[in-house]
């Protein structure tokens, strides 16, 4: 192991850290959106979906399982789930009746940026009280962050 690589005993605390922080960062700010937004707010995999949908408008179920890392019939429950609230459209494809496509309603529009706004507000009150360093050490840290996340996605099966 070269000396720019980290110990093994670094690594380990760095992994552990990182996952005990991680899912914490994302409950609290959670927490802190759905005390502030004003009506029940969506489960974090509707809103995942309602993102993703609202990004590649037309994905299909597949596309959307494969893109959050979810299995087909889950996705399919939530498209049910959010179709019944108004928050999802299925429009059948033309070619393959059993494919639907799906499309963001404007009601989910509307939710979806105000749940973007409530968390970039939190985010930036949050961010506010740490230092100089730890900003830039925050700055610093999130294109290692942002390629730690691919590499963790997982490596697609052979078909």
């Amino acid at each position: 192991m070269s000396d720019s690589r980290a110990s093994t005993q670094d690594l380990d605390r760095v992994a552990t850290a990182l996952t005990a922080c991680l899912p914490a960062l994302n409950r609290a700010l959670d927490r802190r959106v759905a005390q502030d937004f004003a009506r029940p707010k969506p489960p974090e995999g509707q809103l995942a979906l309602l993102r993703f949908v609202s990004q590649q408008e037309g994905a299909t179920v597949r596309q959307a399982a494969d893109a959050l890392l979810m299995r087909p019939n889950n996705v399919s429950a939530l498209v049910s789930q959010l179709t019944e609230q108004g928050l999802l459209e299925r429009r059948r494809d033309a070619g393959d009746k059993r494919i639907a496509h799906l499309y963001p309603t404007s009601r989910a529009r509307r939710e979806l940026a105000e749940v973007r706004r409530l968390e970039g507000a939190h985010m930036a009150q949050a961010l506010q009280s740490l230092t100089d360093g730890e900003m830039d050490a925050l700055g610093s840290a999130l294109g290692a962050l942002t390629s730690l996340a691919r590499h963790l996605r997982p490596v697609p099966a052979a078909e």
